[in-house]
């Protein structure tokens, strides 16, 4: 999967374009909830060696957050390793090039319900009705 079939992966499944908060010529990417403006996806440009392996070839690779449970169901075969430049126990790498166009979609996926508004559940204590306020 190339840079651009993700960001338009993304657009179409969620809606959201691309903001590019870097100075870095619109190479970095972050994908955010337009509600509370947290990312749910980082792609940018990194070389193949950062994630040991034996090539100096930069690609397209995305970091995703995933819920710890899910944390070990993945791995380099399927193009999944720790998080490059993000925190190892919260995001995951995912290399575009290398990872299957199912795995991409489902982490995201995994990655945008993790990251969404949490609305809490409030109860309603409504009054009744001609119910006067008694005071101590």
């Amino acid at each position: 999967m190339t840079k651009q079939e993700y960001l338009n992966m993304c657009l179409a499944s969620y809606g959201t374009s691309p903001d590019y908060p870097f100075e870095d010529d619109f190479e970095t990417a972050v994908l955010r909830h337009a509600d509370n403006r947290k990312w749910y996806a980082i792609v940018m440009k990194v070389s193949r060696c950062k994630f040991g392996l034996d090539s100096d070839e930069v690609i397209d690779v995305v970091n995703l957050k995933l819920p710890t449970e899910m944390f070990g169901s993945f791995g380099s075969p399927d193009g999944v390793y720790p998080a490059y430049h993000m925190n190892k126990l919260h995001w995951v790498s995912v290399l575009l090039p290398d990872a299957p166009e199912d795995v991409v979609a489902f982490l995201t996926n995994a990655s945008f319900e993790a990251t969404r508004s949490k609305i809490k559940a409030r109860k309603k204590h409504e009054m009744p009705e001609n119910k006067e306020l008694s005071t101590f």
